[in-house]
């Protein structure tokens, strides 16, 4: 074959250090969240909706067949970090979470992965993102050891 397919959708979900809820404001969040899914653009891999709460990040991507997931996470939060403390020096401490999470999505269950991710505000108002997150590893069958999943 003499071309490369690829269609991969991505659902990564990464917090804020200790989760401290740095995202409260809502025109500073939508910059964020604009600014998170320009560095999608750039590499190659298209942001199809961000979101979160106040203490972390959704994103729901197309992954770009020349990028790994680690590749993309890290562009992901070091440009976001330091356009977050170049936006806002008073966050000149701000910190993402060193781990993240990654979950496949399949084509018929983008709406769904969609509502989700854009329902965040009413979601959190009875669900904490350590309950949110240790629901989707099971949900994703993802084995993990409680002890490494938060800092």
């Amino acid at each position: 074959m003499p071309q490369s397919f690829a269609q991969i959708y991505l659902h990564l979900v990464f917090s804020t250090k200790h989760r401290r809820p740095y995202f409260q404001e809502t025109d500073f969040v939508e910059k964020l969240h604009g600014y998170i899914a320009g560095i999608c653009e750039k590499q190659d891999c298209f942001a199809k909706l961000v979101g979160g709460y106040v203490d972390h990040v959704h994103l729901l991507c197309s992954l770009s067949r020349r990028k790994t997931v680690a590749d993309l996470m890290r562009e992901l939060k070091t440009g976001s970090s330091a356009w977050i403390k170049n936006e806002r020096p008073d966050m000149s401490d701000f910190h993402w979470q060193d781990g993240y999470g990654v979950f496949s999505v399949s084509r018929s269950q983008l709406v769904k992965v969609k509502e989700y991710i854009g329902n965040q505000n009413e979601h959190h108002r009875t669900v904490t993102f350590q309950d949110e997150f240790r629901k989707l590893l099971k949900m994703h069958a993802v084995e993990y050891d409680e002890k490494y999943v938060w800092d």
